[in-house]
This record gives structure tokens, sequence and C-alpha cells, in this order.
């Protein structure tokens, strides 16, 4: 009992500070008198401190109750469902199969995405975590740490991966070899990566290999695995039906007419970003999006060896866009090193975000090749980002101190209408750039195709220089020779103007008949980025507005940042490239 009333006294003197200090702070006057605060007697700190105990029990009984009547309602649905579908099944005749996007298969998965969270988050974390992290995770690595301390053990590693890479590779490319002139695409653009880099003496080559591995193995699963192949798939089919509920909101709007005969480009795609905006902010919110970003960045810090900041921000991208992903770490930029400043702008620059996809999606992209591209750059722009630019400061930054940061949003109605109207600088921006850029494309063709004419050469235009100077990287990719101008030139509009431009040529090609379909699938992972030059503004423009006082560290790695972001796109390219089949593209 002595112990609950020295607390209690305990308390009642912090809170009687706080009131005096809160007092000598904020000073108000009402009819000209001030107006002072008692502090709280030590009844009314154990009537305050009881009701708050009270509240506490009333809340978790609450939390007991939703929580058993949600996950019996659950329960009672999920059978019925099941029962439903077995007897559906048993009179089924065709497509009877269960898949990860039939009806079923995607409930089976959802729920049991969930309920696997909720054992490992509620049960095995709280109470097992501590045990299985000091009898198996913390042995592993020390016992993994501890060979490869020895030069031998490395060497031995390095020689066993290389002979099961060069293996599989023979295997992969047994029935057409000229698939292997990707492999030389891939080692020269990381050469290229290597001659820019600023100090070629720190580069951390754990990261290098740890990250090209890991891209590859990506690469492996999603694009030549059946499964990893089809799961992308369907989730590129899911999110495409996804983004095209936002056209009901925009008939709605702008009417049928626009939206759905005509198929009018800033009335039918362009405001789709609202509805996908405004989800993000919901989930925000919600605070699920952060645990996502979170985990896939700490993933990625595990397998490649980045900081903490560096990988998240690369996981974000794969979802947000260069200027949003980077809020995740707000409070962290001001503290960054210029290598860690730099690998997150080449990861912005090396991805594109969800909000776009739907007006790639519409030029004729297919969703799945570009999930799996944003997915392959994550790891990858970290790698090429070390390898420009290495890190040769000591981070501030580290898994102890970053803190998961909670939406400023009072709640989901707000955070849904702050969503949409977020969105209107970024339609808005898409919309100025097209308009510019391509007016800009037919007033440059036309100079030129004038200069061209009065010299005597005929057919000499803005298309045929592109083409020309890209016909190198296209075949370096994968690109059958006779695609290559084509290819070159859409690579070449990407880099030089942007990626929107880019995917209304590739889409006209495929539709012209122009390029084959596997041109057309790895030219998808050649232009999907944001690697251009007006992204290097937008960039430096995002960060600086986040921490004004690094601007002049911002600046000084852009232009690196820009070039290394385009060997990651082209990397990725090559990869797609040294794996596709035609067979793999009929099935994609």
């Amino acid at each position: 009992m002595n112990g609950v009333q020295n607390e209690a006294f305990d308390l009642t003197e912090n809170l009687n500070k706080f009131d005096r200090d809160d007092r000598e702070l904020n000073k108000h006057k009402t009819n000209g008198e001030n107006i002072s605060l008692e502090p709280m007697t030590h009844e009314e700190v154990v009537n305050t401190n009881l009701s708050a105990t009270g509240t506490n029990k009333n809340e978790k009984k609450y939390s007991l109750v939703v929580f058993i009547i949600t996950n019996f309602i659950v329960f009672v649905y999920f059978s019925y469902v099941t029962y439903h579908y077995i007897k559906i099944r048993n009179a089924c005749e065709k497509n009877c199969e269960l898949t990860l996007c039939s009806p079923y298969g995607m409930l089976l998965f959802v729920i049991s995405a969930i309920y696997l969270g909720l054992i490992y988050y509620k049960l095995i974390k709280p109470y097992f975590g501590k045990t299985i992290e000091k009898k198996i995770f913390k042995p592993v690595r020390h016992n993994t740490r501890k060979f490869f301390k020895s030069m031998q053990s490395r060497v031995a590693m390095s020689i066993v991966l290389s002979a099961t890479f060069f293996a599989y590779i023979i295997y992969e490319t047994f029935n057409d070899f000229t698939r292997l002139r990707a492999l030389v695409g891939i080692a020269i653009f990381i050469t290229i990566g290597y001659s820019l880099s600023i100090k070629q003496n720190g580069i951390n080559y754990r990261i290098v290999i740890c990250g090209a591995i890991f891209q590859f193995l990506l690469g492996v699963i999603l694009i030549r695995w059946t499964v990893g192949r089809e799961i992308f798939s369907c989730f590129g089919e899911k999110i495409s039906q996804f983004l095209n509920y936002g056209k009901h909101g925009a008939a709605f709007v702008f009417g049928d007419f626009l939206v759905t005969e005509k198929i009018v480009f800033a009335f039918a795609v362009l405001p789709i970003i609202y509805f996908f905006s405004m989800c993000i902010s919901v989930g925000y919110y919600l605070g699920f999006m952060q645990q996502i970003l979170f985990k896939i960045g700490w993933i990625l810090q595990s397998i490649i060896g980045t900081t903490v900041c560096e990988s998240v921000n690369a996981a974000g991208n794969i979802f947000l866009g260069m200027s949003e992903s980077p809020l995740v770490i707000q409070p962290y930029i001001k503290h960054l090193t210029h290598s860690e400043i730099h690998a997150i702008m080449v990861s912005g620059f090396a991805t594109v975000s969800g909000s776009v996809m739907a007006a790639y999606i519409n030029f004729g992209a297919e969703p799945s090749h570009l999930i799996t591209a944003s997915v392959m750059a994550a790891p990858a722009s970290l790698f090429m980002a070390k390898l420009v630019w290495p890190e040769t400061e000591e981070t501030k930054t580290s898994s102890n101190n970053i803190q998961i940061e909670k939406s400023t949003d009072t709640s989901i109605i707000d955070a849904a209408s702050n969503g949409a109207s977020n969105a209107i600088n970024l339609m808005l921006n898409i919309i100025a750039n097209l308009v510019a850029f391509v007016s800009f494309i037919y007033f440059a063709d036309a100079i030129l195709t004038w200069i061209t004419t009065l010299a005597g050469f005929e057919n000499l235009n803005l298309h045929s220089i592109l083409g020309k100077i890209f016909m190198p990287i296209s075949w370096l990719i994968g690109i059958d020779w006779k695609d290559c101008e084509n290819v070159g030139h859409i690579i070449g509009t990407k880099t030089i103007i942007n990626e929107f431009v880019a995917f209304k040529l590739l889409g006209e090609y495929k539709a012209a008949g122009k390029i084959s379909s596997k041109s057309a699938a790895i030219t998808t992972y050649a232009i999907c980025s944001f690697a251009n030059p007006a992204s290097i503004g937008i960039m430096i423009g995002a960060l600086s507005g986040l921490a004004p006082e690094r601007r002049p560290s911002i600046t000084k790695v852009a232009i690196r940042a820009f070039f290394a972001a385009c060997l990651v796109t082209l990397i990725t390219a090559s990869i797609a490239g040294l794996l596709m089949t035609d067979e793999t593209i009929n099935n994609f």
C-alpha cells in the first residue's frame, strides 16, 4: 500500500512541476486578468490514474470482443464459401482448376496472408521471438561471419557461385546462344558504372555482388520460374483491374464519350491517378503501407548490406514515385551521407510509380512486365548506386533509430481527400510535360529535317538519328537486329525526353507490327524508369523541399545518379533479354 502511495505522491510532484512550467510558458489574458491553474491534489491524481486504468481495461475488453466477433464472421463466411466452391466444382466442366487468380484462390491467399501475419506478430514474435533469435538466428549469423572470415572460404564460395551461374546460363541458352549477348551487355553496363565511380578503391564489393545476384535471382523467379511468373502475371492482372475502377469515376465526371468510347488520354487515363493516390494515402493512414515498405526494406538491407534509409526508400519506389517515396524517411534526409542521397536518387530514377502505370498499360504495356521491372530494379539501384558513389562517410542512421512515420491525416476521409487532392500537381505536371515535350519533338524533328534536306540528306530525322545512336544498346540487351533501330528510337526517346512518350511509341510500334512481341517485352523493361532529364529537376526539387539544408549535396550527386539509373534500367532489360523466350512471352 505504501508503494502505491509513494507512486501517487511522485506522480503528484511531477504533475505539479509540469503545471508550474506550463503556467510560466503559457499565460493567457481574459478581460485583462491573468488566468492561473491550480495544481492537482493527491486525490485528483489517484482518481485520474484509476480512471485511466479502468479506461484501458475497457478498451482491452472492447478490442477482445471485436476480435472474437470479427474472426467468427470470417470463419462462418469462409466455411460457407468453401462449401459453395466444392459444390460448384463437383458440377464444373470447364476452367475448374484452383489458381491464385481464381476468386476462391485469391480468397485463400488473402486469408492465409492475414492469419499468418497475425500468428507471427501476436503469438510467435511476442512469446518466442527472443528465444528464436538467441537459439537460431544469432548462432547462424555468428557461424556465417566466422566462416567467411578466411580467404579460403571466400574463394571457395566465389568458385561455387560462379560455376553455378555459368552452368545455369549454359543450360538456359543451350537452344539459343544468341541470348548470351545480353550477358555481354550486363558486363559492359557494370563496367561503365565502375568507370563512373568517384572512388574505385572504396567500392564495397559485397553490396555490388549481393545486389547483382539478388536481382538475377528475382529475374529467374519472376520471368523463368512458372510459379513466380504466374503469381506476378496474376498480380499484374489484378492491378490492371484495380486501376480500371478509376475509369468509373472519370466517366461519371467527364462522360462515357470521352472515357470509354473515344478514350481521350487526358480524360480516360490520367484521372485514374487521383484514385490510386487516394488509396495510397489511405494505406498510409491505416499504417499498413509503412509496414510493407519497412519489411521489404529490411529484406533488402539484410541481403544486400545497404543502410536502412537506402533500403526502405528503394522498397518504397517499387510502389511509389520518386518524390513520394522519400517522405517515408523524411526526418532522416538531413542526416544522410552523400552516398545515401545518391542511392535514394538512383532508386527514384530507376523505377516508376504505381500511380502512372495505368497510363503505360493504356499505351499497351503488359502490367506483369511493369511490376517485374520495378521489383527487379530495387536491388539493382542499390548495388549500382554503391558502385558509382561508394560510401566514404560514417552513416548516422541505423536500424536502432529509424521510426515509422505516421500519417498526419486525422481520419480515413481526411486521408482519402488529401490523397486525391495531392494528385492534382502530379497530373498537371504530367500533362504539362507531355504537351511541351511532344510538341518540342515535332518542332525539333521539323528543324532537323529542314537542315538535312538542304544539305542533300533525304529521310534523315530525329527518329532515324536516335535509332542509329541507340541501336548498339538495343542489340546488347537482346533485341533482334531487325527491330534494333525502332527499339533504339524508343529507348532514346525515354532517355532524352521521358518514358510517357516512349511508351506511346512502343504502343504504336506494337499495334503496327513494327517490332516483335519479344522485342516489345524487353523494351518494356528498358524504358520502365523515370531516368530522363526532366526527372532530375523534379528529384532535386522534391528532396530539397524535404531537406533544404542538403540542397548542395543533392545537386552534387544528381547527374551521376541519372546515369547510374540509366544503367540500372538497361541491366534489368538485359536480364529480361537473357531469360525470355518466345514461350515465356506467350505465357505472360
